[in-house]
């Protein structure tokens, strides 16, 4: 089974993952996580040229970049866990290019993106995709708390804007993206997340 988790930066991701993780290792199950870009040795040093370079990366070099690192990790580690029956959990997958690079650069069109999100994934879908939803002002004050922003959070709130609504398009086309509100409790959310995975586990 394949899960990913989908959201603009600081909408709790990382924190809902892990407790994901933990939630499904104490049932039983086999989980392994991966974030992206990164998650192979080669996707990890894509992720560090994108996210912490000096240099202006062009929009288009950028998405090539994202399709570079994650057909690494569909092809290296995804897919030979799915067939062996394992969970995979992902932070982030093609949805996050179509709303990031597409919707938030609008410099490809998002067929495009999509055309080039399916060639890096060799077709392969999430079988259940979470959408954290949450204001681009309140993810950003999120971010202010924990961490120093990267080169992709540093491009401002108007872009923001352009990816949150990439996401709500998004959510509203395809039916195995689950829109939950990240705006409350940590253990609200959870329960929510936990109450639409457990219709999709395997028994």
């Amino acid at each position: 089974m394949l899960i990913s988790f989908e959201g603009i930066d600081g909408c709790g991701k990382s924190t809902h993952i892990e407790k994901v993780k933990s939630y499904l290792t104490e049932k039983g199950y086999d989980v392994h996580v991966f974030r992206e870009p990164g998650g192979t040795p080669v996707s990890e040093k894509i992720r560090d040229i994108l996210l912490n370079s000096k240099d202006d990366i062009h929009p288009l070099a950028e998405s090539l970049l994202f399709s570079a690192a994650r057909a690494q990790l569909v092809a290296t580690s995804i897919r030979p866990l799915l067939e062996k029956g394992a969970i995979v959990i992902l932070d982030r997958f093609y949805d996050s290019t179509t709303a990031y690079q597409g919707y938030g650069r609008q410099v490809i069109p998002v067929p495009d993106i999509e055309r080039l999100n399916a060639l890096a994934t060799q077709n392969l879908e999430p079988d259940l995709t979470i959408y954290l939803k949450i204001d681009p002002e309140m993810a950003y004050r999120r971010r202010l708390e924990v961490r120093e922003e990267d080169r992709m959070e540093r491009a401002g709130p108007a872009f923001f804007q352009r990816v949150s609504a990439g996401f709500d398009a998004l959510a509203a086309r395809e039916q195995r993206i689950v829109a939950l509100d990240s705006s409350r409790s940590p253990e609200e959310t959870f329960q929510a997340i936990i109450d639409h995975l457990e219709k999709k586990l395997p028994r």
